[in-house]
C-alpha cells in the first residue's frame, strides 16, 4: 500500500491506547541536548501534484547520456520482467528471514541465488549476500587472515579498484593488518609477483582487473597457494559466464571468490543500492560473514528452507562471531536471482560476449584516432585505458558537452598513465553509438590542436 493515512483523530486514539499524551513522549529517553528541535532547511509540504512535478523537474536535470563509464557499475539491459516481479508485495516489502515457516518464499529465492552463484563462481558454497562489491572485498581478507591463523599480511595489486583499496584499507588498518601493494607491469598492465613476498595470510587476484586487462589468474592461484596463502578471487559475475570461474584457476581453484553484484540486473540508480557477493571452498564456510539458507525436510518429509548458518554475534559468542551482516540487500539480490534465471547461462553469455565486442570495436576506432592510443597491449573484456594527447578531464567535459559520458578519467589514481581515461562498453550500445562516440573524440582532439595557446594565465 503506497499511502496510509493517519487524521488527527487516529492519532490522538492511538495514543490513547498506549496511555501516551504525545508523540514526543515516544522518544523521552532521548536527552534533550542531542535533539535538533524543528528541521529549519526542510521546505513546507506540498500537494500531491505539485510534488510529482518538482521531481519529474529534478529527474529531468539528470539528462539522458550516452553512457560509456563503466569502472565497477555497468550499464546493462534489464528485462522489464525482472523489477515488475521483484516490485511485488511479497518480495518488496519482505524483511530478514527470521521465521522459517513464515518466509519460504525468500528463503528459497534466497537458496535459488546462492546455487547460482556457486555455479558461477564454481565454488562449495555462497552467502546470501554483502552490502557492496567494496566492503566484500574487505570481508574476504579478514576472511583470509582468520583461516590463516599465523600471517596479518594480504597482498593487493595496485590493478584492483582504488574505491575497493580505499574501502578495505579503512576496514582494516585498526586491526593489526598489513596491506602490501603489488605493482602492475607497464606494457601489459597485469599485476607483477615479487620474488621474496614474505609470509602472507592472502592475495587478491583481479579478473578482470580495473584496467579491464585478463590478469594470469592461474599462474597467480597457484603462487599464492605455492606460498601457503588463500587465493582471493575479485570478479565481475558478468565475465564469468565465458571466463574460467574462480573454482577452477590453477591447480586447485580460488579459495574465495567476491565482487559487486550489481550487472546482475540493478540499474546504476545515481550509485544504489548495490549489493555484494561471497563465494568460498567448504573448508572455509564457517570463516564467511553473513548467512546461509540451506534446503531440508519438515516433520512430514515435505522440502523446506531454514537459515542454516548464522555466524553473528546476536547468535553465538560474540568473540567468535564474524561480521554483523543484518539487512542483506535482499531486494537487488532477489532482482539479480530473476535476472540470472530469465537469461540463463546462455543469455548471460550473449550479454558478455556482446559487450567484449563492443568494446574491441570502439577500442579500434578510437585508437586510430590521432592522439589516442591503448595504454596496454594485453587482453580485456568490456573496459579498456586508453592514453589522450590532450587534458583528459577537459576532452571528457567537452563528450559530456555533446551527450556523452566518454569514461572515467583515472590520472589522479595512475599519474604514470599520464592523461589516460578508462572506456566501457556494454551490449546496451549500437555500431551507431560507437561512430557517434568516436566521430565526436576525433573532432574534439582535432579542434583542440588547432586552437592558439592561450596569451594569459587566470
Amino acid at each position: 500500500m503506497p499511502f496510509i493515512p493517519h487524521t488527527p483523530d487516529d492519532v490522538t486514539a492511538m495514543l490513547g491506547a498506549i496511555g501516551a499524551a504525545s508523540i514526543e513522549d515516544l522518544f523521552d529517553e532521548i536527552p534533550p541536548a542531542l535533539k535538533t528541535g524543528k528541521l529549519k532547511n526542510v521546505p513546507d509540504g506540498l500537494p500531491e501534484m505539485a510534488v510529482a512535478r518538482l521531481m519529474q523537474e529534478r529527474a529531468a536535470t539528470d539528462g539522458f547520456w550516452s553512457n560509456f563509464i563503466g569502472a565497477g557499475a555497468y550499464e546493462h539491459h534489464i528485462p522489464a520482467a525482472i523489477w515488475q516481479i521483484t516490485t511485488r508485495g511479497e518480495f518488496y516489502s519482505a524483511y530478514t528471514p527470521y521465521q522459517a515457516e513464515a518466509s519460504q518464499g525468500t528463503l528459497q529465492l534466497i537458496y535459488e541465488f546462492q546455487t547460482m552463484m556457486t555455479r558461477l563462481t564454481g565454488l562449495d558454497v555462497s552467502n546470501a549476500s554483502l552490502y557492496d562489491g567494496a566492503s566484500a572485498l574487505a570481508e574476504a581478507v579478514l576472511m583470509a587472515v582468520r583461516a590463516h591463523k599465523s600471517s596479518r599480511r594480504v597482498l593487493v595489486p595496485k590493478t584492483v579498484h582504488p574505491i575497493y583499496r580505499s574501502v578495505v584499507a579503512t576496514t582494516v588498518k585498526n586491526q593489526g593488518i598489513e596491506l602490501v601493494e603489488l605493482d602492475y607491469d607497464a606494457a601489459t598492465g597485469q599485476t607483477v609477483l615479487p620474488a621474496d613476498p614474505g609470509s602472507f595470510a592472502g592475495l587478491v587476484i583481479p579478473q578482470p582487473n580495473f584496467f579491464g586487462v585478463l590478469e594470469d589468474v592461474h599462474a597467480m592461484t597457484d603462487w599464492a597457494h605455492g606460498k601457503g596463502a588463500l587465493a582471493i578471487a575479485l570478479v565481475n559475475p558478468t565475465t564469468l559466464a565465458v571466463l574460467e570461474a574462480p573454482g577452477r584457476w590453477g591447480q586447485t581453484g580460488a579459495d574465495i571468490a567476491v565482487g559487486e553484484g550489481q550487472p546482475l540486473g540493478a540499474p546504476l540508480a545515481s550509485g544504489g543500492p548495490y549489493f555484494g557477493f561471497m563465494c568460498c571452498r567448504q573448508d572455509f564456510v564457517r570463516q564467511m560473514p553473513g548467512r546461509i539458507v540451506g534446503r531440508t525436510v519438515d516433520l512430514d518429509g515435505k522440502p523446506g528452507f531454514a537459515l542454516t548458518l548464522q555466524a553473528r554475534e546476536q547468535h553465538i559468542r560474540r568473540s567468535k562471531a564474524t561480521s554483523n551482516i543484518c539487512t542483506n540487500q535482499g531486494l537487488v539480490v532477489t532482482a539479480a536471482t530473476q535476472y540470472m534465471a530469465l537469461l540463463g547461462p546462455q543469455g548471460l553469455a550473449r550479454v558478455a560476449s556482446a559487450s567484449h565486442a563492443n568494446t574491441v570495436q570502439l577500442a579500434g576506432k578510437l585508437a586510430a584516432i590521432p592522439g589516442v592510443t591503448r595504454a596496454f597491449a594485453s587482453p580485456f573484456f568490456h573496459e579498456v585505458v586508453l592514453k589522450l594527447s590532450d587534458n583528459a578531464k577537459d576532452v571528457l567535459r567537452a563528450l559530456r558537452a555533446q551527450g556523452i559520458l566518454g569514461g572515467l578519467d583515472i590520472s589522479g589514481w595512475y599519474p604514470e598513465l599520464g592523461q589516460a581515461i578508462l572506456v566501457c562498453v556494454t551490449e546496451t550500445k549500437t555500431p551507431a553509438d560507437l561512430d557517434h562516440y568516436a566521430q565526436h573524440l576525433e573532432r574534439i582532439l582535432s579542434k583542440r590542436r588547432e586552437a592558439p595557446p592561450c596569451a594569459y594565465k587566470n
